[in-house]
Parts: C-alpha cells; structure tokens; sequence
C-alpha cells in the first residue's frame, strides 16, 4: 500500500519483530490497515495470525516473556511509547476471542458491565446501550424478552455475539476477532458473518479465521501468514484469484495448512 498517506491509516505497522523468550513468532511484519474495512488475516496453525492480533492492543504484554521491536501507529500514536495509556488503547481496540467468555451474571449485565465501569450509570442511558449493542450483534430478537436471565444459558452462538457486543458497549474504534466462527453451527456464523458486513461502516475490523473460504466471504482485503512471516497482503479477490506467491495459492487451494 505503497503512498497511502499515514493519516488515511488506522493502523500502521512497521518492521515488527516478537518473541516469546527465545522463540520469534513474527518476523519483520510491515502492514498498512485501513478503517473501516474488514481485514481478513489467514495462515495454518502457528503462523503467528493470534501474536500479530494480540500487538494490536498489547495483550502479549501480558506475558512476562513477551518482547517486541518495530513500530504500531493507531492513527498516527505510537501504540509502545512507554507513556501510552494501554487501559485507553483496550478500549479503543476491542477483542473478541474464539471460546466466548460470558460473564456469570445476566445478559443485561453482561453488556453494561462496561460501560458501568467507565462511569456510566444512568439507567435510560444503559437500557439504549443493551438494545443498541445486542441489535448490532444480531442478537436483540432473540433476547430481548430475557434480557435478565442468565447468559450461561445462552447457546455458544449466542455467547458468542454476546461477548461481541459487549466489546461494541464500550464503543471502540476497532475489533479485533480471533477465529469467533471456530466453534459455531453455519446459522451462527452467517449471523456473526451477516453482523460484522454492517459493522465495518462504523468500526475497523481485523478478523482471525483458519476458514479460506470465510475470509474470502467477508475480508475486503487479506493478509497471509506463514511461519511468522506476512507473505502476501492485498486486495481480497486478487488475492485469492490471482495471488503472487506460490505459497499463497498452494494454501488457499488446499495443498498445506
């Protein structure tokens, strides 16, 4: 994406190397996003597709063996300065991962929890943020009646859209998802698939699946992963017509991976 200027740029990522202890799981990755769109990012198992996400908003500085080098700009900040506000960046970058995590309390209170923490407390304010959220996540219609029953009892699609809109609760910039579909019948994931083709008007996502033919469904461009490395990013339809590297055509038609 060779002069685009850096303001057009959600995030901009420039020759980023991590590691976990001694063992490197990205290799020199340099990738322009662009906002509202979906990225769909593919590669095999242990490609490095969940490190490369988790920089995005710094969850491997949870680890206490996780190192870095390179450079991530979230419109224009560099996202490890060492005065960065990182509670602020999970905020503005949200993450929905492949096992869905509902909190063990009710479906209202699981949208408002945050929101809640960030000091919102009016009720009329909370109630528009559940109805709005839960509408966005395709999800309303099934709830709405039982907004106060627990979410254990939701199915795992449900769970699932769920834990996304209570990512959208705290109104983010970005959503990043690590293989959300992974466990999901085909209605729930045409539902996720179905939620997150409106979303990108409002939000930019970047979108973890081992699914070839989903990223191809929903990605408005691609980016391949292989053994740490970034081997192809484009255009989803040129890549997966016309890809440039051989690698890249053998796992798209399923001769590895």
């Amino acid at each position: 994406m060779k002069g685009k200027s850096a303001s057009l740029l959600k995030f901009q990522i420039q020759n980023l190397n991590c590691f976990f202890g001694p063992n490197q799981v990205l290799k020199n990755i340099s990738i322009d996003i662009l906002p509202n769109q979906i990225l769909s990012v593919i590669g095999p198992a242990g490609s490095g597709k969940t490190s490369f996400l988790r920089t995005l908003n710094r969850l491997n500085d949870l680890f206490p063996e996780f190192r870095m080098d390179g450079k991530i700009f979230l419109d224009g900040e560099d996202i490890y300065r060492s005065n960065y506000d990182v509670v602020q960046l999970r905020r503005r970058v949200g993450m929905v991962f492949a096992l869905p995590v509902p909190l063990p309390m009710s479906i209202y209170e699981n949208v408002v929890y945050g929101p809640r923490l960030m000091g919102i407390r009016d009720s009329t304010r909370l109630d528009k943020i559940v109805e709005n959220t839960l509408k966005s996540a395709f999800l309303w219609d099934e709830v709405k009646d039982r907004l106060k029953t627990s979410a254990l009892r939701l199915s795992g699609g449900q769970q699932q859209r769920l834990c996304l809109a209570r990512v959208l609760a705290l109104d983010p910039e970005v959503i990043l998802l690590d293989e959300p579909c992974s466990g999901l019948d085909p209605i729930s994931t045409a539902k996720i698939e179905e939620a997150l083709a409106l979303l990108k008007t409002k939000y930019t996502i970047i979108f973890v699946t081992n699914n070839t033919k989903q990223a191809a469904r929903i990605g408005d461009r691609t980016a391949f992963f292989l053994m740490g490395e970034l081997i192809e990013y484009g255009p989803t339809e040129q890549l997966f017509t016309v890809p440039q590297d051989k690698r890249t055509n053998e796992y798209i038609t399923g001769r590895f991976g």
